[in-house]
């Protein structure tokens, strides 16, 4: 029994799957694709930089899915391994629609240009510099919602990520994460301010959830082929009109990591296969399930592996 994972934000980095793009004719032709429903070189920025331009959310969320749906399709063109016999497929945040077009419930240009407007519609939802990320080591979630709501006459902050066991990310705008902060270090609580710039997976991303609403109500999806995990609700999730409503509602909502992999560890899922760049989510399931067999394809290389 496996699963597969699709990594978020933070994976990025410049030369990302080139290697893959190097040596497949077809990974090729998905980078060409992407630029011309994009109207812009989303390729060169994967490939080459500048860093700070790909970090920009309205072109990192669409250049992570581009990388892991080529890192995905020459796992199933390349070698003989059956990835579609996965039990589940989890992605985190944006993630999870590189999940639902790897599992064919979105077409590859339906999703590209999806998250080039997700990310447009998050990055605007907040005047920039005024809202962001903070992360917070080596507690547990009980005692962050602790702190919130014994605090919340002080300061407006949401949990947004609940990735591992001592891990965890809030938002809000820049004062409350100020007051927060010092109220966790008055705690003996660690927390590191995330360097992004928007506050992501909270209510201040409501503007964001009306334009995607319509994004999405418009959009034709299909049943998933392999059953996919919300980060909403934590369970699984086939039926195509209760997937769209979810990813509405996900910009908001925190993403429950933590509790995606603990739901299939329970049952006697142990292997994780992460297809994309990077190695977090391998990072974050260890610090769940220190047995678990963790798989990563980043490079032309790790097709040995299968």
């Amino acid at each position: 029994m496996f699963s597969v994972l699709f990594p978020g934000q933070g994976s990025q980095s410049p030369g990302m799957a080139k290697s893959f793009y190097d040596n497949f004719d077809y990974v090729r032709s998905f980078f060409k694709e992407a630029d011309d429903l994009l109207n812009n070189s989303i390729s060169k920025l994967v490939l080459e930089g500048p860093k700070d331009e790909l970090d920009l959310t309205e072109n990192t969320q669409p250049a992570i899915f581009l990388v892991s749906y080529s890192i995905f399709q020459v796992l199933k063109r390349e070698t003989s391994f059956e990835i579609n016999s996965a039990n589940y497929f989890a992605g985190h945040s944006l993630g999870e629609y590189s999940a639902l077009a790897c599992a064919e419930s979105l077409t590859f240009s339906q999703t590209i240009k999806l998250l080039k407007k997700r990310g447009l519609a998050m990055q605007s939802a907040v005047p920039k510099g005024q809202g962001g990320m903070l992360a917070v080591l080596g507690s547990e979630i009980e005692i962050i919602n602790g702190v919130l709501e014994k605090n919340k006459d002080i300061f407006n902050c949401y949990v947004a990520n609940d990735n591992s066991v001592g891990q965890i990310v809030v938002s809000g705008n820049n004062k409350d994460l100020e007051k927060f902060s010092i109220e966790l270090s008055n705690n003996k609580i660690k927390n590191i301010k995330l360097p992004v710039s928007a506050p992501f997976h909270c209510k201040l991303m409501n503007t964001a959830t009306k334009i995607m609403k319509e994004e999405i109500t418009n959009l034709e999806f299909k049943s998933p082929k392999v059953d996919i995990i919300s980060n909403v609700t934590s369970e699984p999730v086939n039926e195509a009109s209760t997937i769209k409503e979810l990813l509405i509602s996900q910009i908001e909502k925190p993403v429950r990591w933590r509790e995606i992999i603990n739901y299939m560890i329970n049952i006697n899922i142990n292997k994780f296969i992460e297809i994309g760049p990077g190695k977090v989510l391998s990072g974050l399931v260890k610090r769940i399930n220190r047995n678990a067999e963790l798989i990563q394809i980043n490079d032309i290389d790790d097709l040995k592996k299968f």
